[in-house]
């Protein structure tokens, strides 16, 4: 019997992010596998879940954008997620772009979106898009070998482009939280001690 008789309060939410050198390696891609390590971890704190996320994203090194156009390419199964996502990221000032299948998804949901070609489908493609500066983040999720071998190089032109990507529906919406927290509430800086302050 180990008497925990109370839940903890916490006043605070701390993310825990891991740090990978894609760009020192040169890796072809940035999709995470079990053999891969992280060079060092970094840690976002704070009272919302939003800021901590944001906070731990802008340490890596990659910030979450506050607007521009978000390029959406998703497996089927993760479509209906992808639609909240989109119509939170509309409502926070960002346009949509995405791959056909999800672009025709999208915009039978109400969705205005601007269809992008995939880099193997001809030009202009994602890679143009991202070269030109005309992207803000990235969210691709991927289901087969195939499938991911085909958006391959949607991740690594992110990555080197400097652009944010998830390769999550979690990881994205987690963004989602952290641009609104962002566009409204202002952001706040405690010490380690403030938050870990010990009863005297």
């Amino acid at each position: 019997d180990l008497n925990f008789l109370h839940v903890p309060q916490c006043s605070h939410i701390a993310i825990k992010e891991a740090v990978f050198p894609f760009t020192k390696l040169g890796v072809s891609d940035v999709l995470l596998g079990p053999e891969m390590r992280s060079t060092g971890e970094v840690m976002g704190i704070d009272q919302s879940f939003g800021w901590a996320f944001a906070k731990s994203q802008a340490a890596t090194g990659l910030p979450i954008p506050l607007n521009g156009a978000a390029l959406l390419s998703v497996k089927d199964t993760d479509k209906p997620a992808a639609l909240g996502i989109a119509q939170c990221l509309v409502s926070l000032g960002f346009s949509i772009t995405a791959t056909k299948g999800t672009a025709s998804f999208l915009k039978e949901h109400g969705i205005t979106v601007q269809t992008v070609n995939k880099v193997n489908e001809g030009r202009p493609h994602i890679g143009d898009l991202i070269k030109n500066k005309d992207l803000a983040m990235v969210i691709n999720t991927v289901g087969d070998k195939t499938s991911q071998e085909d958006s391959a190089p949607i991740r690594t032109a992110a990555v080197f482009g400097g652009i944010p990507y998830f390769t999550t529906m979690q990881g994205a919406q987690a963004a989602v939280f952290g641009i609104e927290a962002m566009k409204k509430t202002a952001l706040t800086v405690k010490s380690l001690q403030e938050y870990h302050r010990r009863p005297v």
